[in-house]
């Protein structure tokens, strides 16, 4: 499975950005997908995931109502809008596909086998 992150870079505070990720290697819509973040000197944490079925999503408290995670299981590409951002959203952002098929949306870093390679996010105040 190769996951391809995409769409990082530096924002203002208050201001958008939009990450892309593109799944290949596997039947893409019988998986969760998710993104996690990792801050400088912080542990890796989960962000958003989204069910490959109904589409409904999870979000980490922290970034609910500002961001939003979507897919499209036809170009095998998953999305997290980021509006309202943030400094303390500054950080390495991934995308993450589960070892395991299904439509439960795990939190849990352990959940995940691959990994994209990542895409920084600056946010500046």
């Amino acid at each position: 499975v190769q996951l391809q992150a995409s769409g990082g870079g530096l924002v203002q505070a208050g201001n958008s950005l939009r990450l892309s990720c593109a799944v290949s290697g596997r039947t893409f819509s019988s998986y969760v997908t998710g993104w996690f973040r990792q801050a400088p000197g912080r542990e890796r944490e989960f962000v958003a995931g989204i069910n490959n079925r109904d589409m409904s999503a999870d979000y980490a408290d922290s970034v609910k109502g500002r961001f939003t995670i979507s897919r499209d299981n036809a170009k095998n590409t998953v999305d997290l809008q980021m509006n309202s951002l943030k400094t303390e959203d500054t950080a390495v952002y991934y995308c993450a596909f589960p070892k395991y098929s299904g439509s439960y949306i795990y939190t849990g870093e352990s959940a995940y086998e691959y990994w994209g390679q990542g895409t920084l996010v600056t946010v500046s105040s």
